[in-house]
C-alpha cells in the first residue's frame, strides 16, 4: 500500500506543473477572447494625428447617386423608378422636372427628403436626379 501511495505521490507531483501551466493557458485565452475589438482614439492622443481626407467642392450627380440612390433606384425597391429604365421614368420625366426635384427633396411616397443625403446640397440632389434622368432616355 505504501508503494502504491508513492507512485501516486509522484505521479500527481509531476502532473501538477503541467495542470498550472495549463491553467495559465486558460486563462490568456479567455483574458485574449474578452479583450475589446477595437479602441478609441480621444483628440489629442498620438492615433489621433493621422490627417482626415477633406472633399473639396461639391459631389457630382453621379456620386450622389452611387452613394445615396442606387440602394433603391438600382433595384426598383417599393416601387422606385429603375435607373436607366426609361418606362419606369418617362410619366415622372413627364410631371415636369421641378416636380422630381421637389419630390426628391421632400420626399414622396416611400421615398425619404433627399433620398436620406442629408449632408447633401439642395443642387448635389438636383445633379442625382438629373443624372438619372439623363440615364433614363
Amino acid at each position: 500500500m505504501k508503494k502504491m501511495f508513492r507512485v501516486l505521490l509522484v505521479t500527481g507531483l509531476m502532473a501538477a506543473p503541467g495542470l498550472a501551466s495549463s491553467q495559465d493557458d486558460a486563462a490568456a485565452d479567455i483574458k485574449a477572447r474578452l479583450a475589446p475589438v477595437g479602441s478609441t482614439c480621444m483628440s489629442g492622443d498620438e492615433c489621433a494625428a493621422a490627417p482626415v481626407a477633406v472633399v473639396s467642392g461639391p459631389k457630382s450627380g453621379k456620386d450622389v447617386y452611387a452613394g445615396f440612390c442606387t440602394t433603391c433606384h438600382g433595384a426598383g425597391v417599393m416601387g422606385a423608378p429603375k435607373s436607366g429604365s426609361a418606362a419606369d421614368w418617362a410619366p415622372r420625366i413627364a410631371k415636369g422636372m421641378d416636380t422630381l426635384y421637389t419630390h426628391a427633396l421632400h420626399g414622396f411616397n416611400a421615398m425619404p427628403a433627399k433620398g436620406l443625403c442629408n449632408a447633401c446640397s439642395d443642387d448635389e440632389v438636383k445633379s442625382a436626379v438629373d443624372y438619372m434622368v439623363e440615364a433614363a432616355k
